[in-house]
């Protein structure tokens, strides 16, 4: 059986920035001998590419972490470390991606070659050689990299076809597909032969092309999770046009109307937006006896109940086994395609607004809670990175980050909400004392 994933659940991670360097010249008459530690190298960004050789995300299912490599650390002679290369992820066209904790899409990735970055790499930390000043022209200070971006994604694939093959199992869809492109998908008499969406090229007479997608046999409830089908409608959101196809000759004991209201049904439960786009009725198996009675009590009823509409969905009877019917069905789905522009596929509201990696300055610099033990727990993303970022092997970078947590206010803060002498006081799994 062939392999075929659409979704996968990975972490990424992007490299930390290289730490800055406490480095001193050695030379005469320059206090301590001067400054010359030099600046960390930036972290390594994670890049989705997008590389038309894949077709699913079974690379995914076996690898779920990624990496990408931290910067070096600043050396000596005022000399930077050198950034990280990007790690590049290829995945296939059609790719969706979107953040698995707050279920924002990121991006759709859709050409060849497109690139997004999706976990950015920390900057490098600076040397001493940033931090003098004429009050502190040889500071023994230095800052750690910033640490890169972590967070858990939901890769998604919704394959890139113009047209979309629907229908209950067994209707013909897999022979339809077989006979129009060059595809092979496998064609059994059993149900749910296609366990895998089959992509094909059609190339009419006139010698326009599309692609089709042949899609696994849609039952009642698959909107719901029946069958396979919950698996693969998402593969029909990118089609433009819908070719229906009813089994005419009703030969599996079924009702070529109710076929049609059933499958209409679980479009519009997956997703409302699905009925937009423009059908076609594929009668198939019109070889088989009964099927042009079939197929004018289908017409008679579709009228009857289409009133509302200023027209009918075109029907077109084709018989896929004498290849009857093929070309004038082939025409008006590029004709039809030719006129139906491509459909949004996510609102706005889905979509997360443009990353911005800096400090959101309407949001608190800082909150204060209370651990069981009776400790002060200081947290917040501008706090945390601080605190990641200072070098507490050195004195001054200890004493530079008291002032920059005084500076945002965090000790009046502490004493407005009872903080006294000796309090413990936690960042992480960093404590120190309060004191007033």
């Amino acid at each position: 059986m062939s392999m075929f994933l659409d979704t996968a659940k990975i972490k990424v991670k992007a490299g930390n920035g290289g730490d800055g360097m406490v480095a001193f010249r050695r030379e005469k008459y320059v206090p301590n001998g001067g400054p010359w530690g030099g600046d960390g190298g930036r972290g390594g960004n994670v890049i989705f590419v997008v590389d038309e050789g894949l077709r699913t995300l079974m690379d995914f299912r076996y690898n779920r972490h990624f990496k990408a490599q931290s910067g070096e650390k600043g050396m000596t002679k005022g000399m930077h470390g050198r950034g990280a290369e990007d790690l590049m992820v290829h995945v296939p066209q059609g790719t969706t991606v979107r953040d698995a904790e707050t279920g924002k899409i990121l991006t759709d990735l859709i050409e060849n070659g497109q690139k997004f970055i999706v976990a950015h790499g920390g900057r490098g930390g600076r040397g001493n050689i940033r931090f003098a000043t004429p009050k502190n022209p040889a500071p023994e200070i230095s800052e750690n990299g910033e640490p890169g971006q972590e967070r858990e994604l939901q890769l998604e694939l919704k394959i890139l076809a113009d047209v979309g093959l629907v229908g209950f199992p067994s209707v013909g869809k897999s022979t339809l597909l077989s006979v129009i492109t060059s595809a092979k998908p496998k064609i059994g008499a059993y149900h749910f032969t296609t366990i895998v969406p089959n992509l094909g090229m059609v190339r009419t007479q006139s010698g326009e092309s599309f692609a089709v997608a042949d899609l696994p046999g849609l039952i009642e409830g698959a909107s719901q999770g029946v069958g396979l089908g919950t698996q693969f409608l998402r593969h029909i959101e990118r089609t433009r046009v819908i070719l229906h196809v009813i089994d005419m000759s009703a030969s599996e004991g079924r009702n070529p109307y109710e076929d049609y209201l059933a499958i209409n049904k679980e479009l519009e439960s997956y997703n409302l937006r699905l009925m937009e786009r423009p059908q076609i009725i594929v009668a198939n198996k019109m070889d088989m006896p009964d099927s042009a009675e079939n197929l004018k009590t289908f017409k008679k009823k579709l009228a009857e109940n289409y009133d509302e509409f200023d027209e009918l969905p075109q029907i077109f009877p084709i018989s896929s086994l004498t290849k009857q019917g093929l070309s004038m069905l082939l025409d008006a789905t590029a004709e039809l395609l030719d006129k139906t522009p491509e459909f949004l596929l996510y609102d706005e509201s889905e979509m997360e607004e443009e990353a911005y990696y800096g400090f959101d300055e309407d949001a608190p610099a800082f909150d204060i809670s209370r651990d069981d033990d009776a400790a002060w727990v200081l947290s917040g993303d501008k706090l945390e990175k601080l605190f990641v970022m200072t070098n507490f092997d050195r004195e001054e970078a200890v004493m530079k980050f008291a002032r920059q947590l005084r500076g945002m206010g965090v000790d009046e803060a502490l004493r407005a909400r009872g903080a006294k002498d000796g309090d413990l006081v936690r960042i992480g799994n960093f404590e120190f004392e309060f004191v007033d």
